[in-house]
């Protein structure tokens, strides 16, 4: 058997965050369909919480025959359990297949963005993923600027997608 390449969209949450594109739930589900249609393997459909539409589009939506409908979120913040946390558990309950989680990796980000300790941050990668993954979801993690974390601390940024991964994440994307 060979490798297999697998074809992760994300236009129904980055490229509607381009200049001049609005789209309306009905687009997010013609261009979900469409892009299931060609074979394309996830559709990050978007953020459930952060917007009406994106809320809207995952209440009402109910997925692609073929590709994983995947919600867009965050790990649960700091100081409050995955069971705590209204954001998380918009995008836990979204309705989505998988879910995939933007992780700070740079540990400047994790001090200046979040203004948590680098352990703080692991354990909340950690305990994120396992909520996903408890629930039978599919889990991935997208280490946000992963390279530049790298660059800074290579020892932080490797830990960063070696939590997520051993607490049961299938994809860590190093973005």
């Amino acid at each position: 058997m060979g490798e297999r390449l697998y074809i992760f969209d994300t236009t129904l949450r980055d490229g509607q965050q381009t200049a001049g594109v609005d789209f309306a739930v009905a687009d997010k589900v013609l261009i979900s369909d469409a892009l299931d249609a060609l074979g394309v393997d996830y559709v990050e459909g978007g953020y459930p919480g952060a917007n009406p539409t994106d809320t809207t589009f995952f209440e009402s939506y109910s997925g692609p025959q073929n590709a994983a409908l995947t919600a867009f979120g965050m790990t649960k913040r700091a100081g409050r359990s995955a069971d705590n946390d209204p954001g998380f558990q918009q995008v836990l309950n979204s309705g989505a297949t998988a879910v995939c989680l933007v992780a700070k990796s740079w540990d400047y980000h994790v001090d200046v963005a979040l203004g948590i300790t680098n352990d703080e941050n692991l354990a909340c990668i950690a305990e994120s993923v396992e909520a996903i993954c408890a629930i039978d979801k599919e889990a991935m993690i997208d280490c946000e600027h992963f390279f530049d974390g790298y660059k800074a601390n290579p020892d932080y940024a490797l830990s960063c997608a070696k939590t997520a991964y051993e607490a049961g994440a299938r994809w860590v994307v190093l973005c």
